[in-house]
């Protein structure tokens, strides 16, 4: 499965505090069963000091397959750890606007 792909990838990357990986594909107008829209909620330390493009490019780095494969779109929430104490909860997913759906 594509999903325990990324999570297994994004755990052996970084060193992670906190990881939600959730399949929205079902949000889209795609075959049922697919696994081509995810929201990823990565929490770590390494991104300390890196702003959201460098903590965004560091996630695409590690994902670089499956973004040029059968990810269509990575809904990406990145945070370091004193960020997420603040925050607590990542943006919900906007409703699918394209496909007919």
């Amino acid at each position: 499965m594509v999903e325990d792909t990324i999570v297994q990838k994004l755990t052996a990357s970084f060193d992670v505090h906190s990881l939600t990986v959730e399949n929205e594909s079902h949000m889209h107008n795609v075959p049922a069963d697919s696994e081509s829209h995810f929201k990823v909620v990565l929490v770590t330390d390494d991104f300390v000091g890196k702003n959201k493009v460098k903590q965004h490019q560091a996630v695409y780095r590690v994902l670089a397959d499956e973004l040029a494969g059968p990810v269509h779109a990575l809904a990406l929430h990145t945070y370091a750890v004193e960020q997420w104490q603040k925050t607590q909860q990542a943006p919900l997913s906007p409703d699918c606007l394209g496909g007919g759906k």
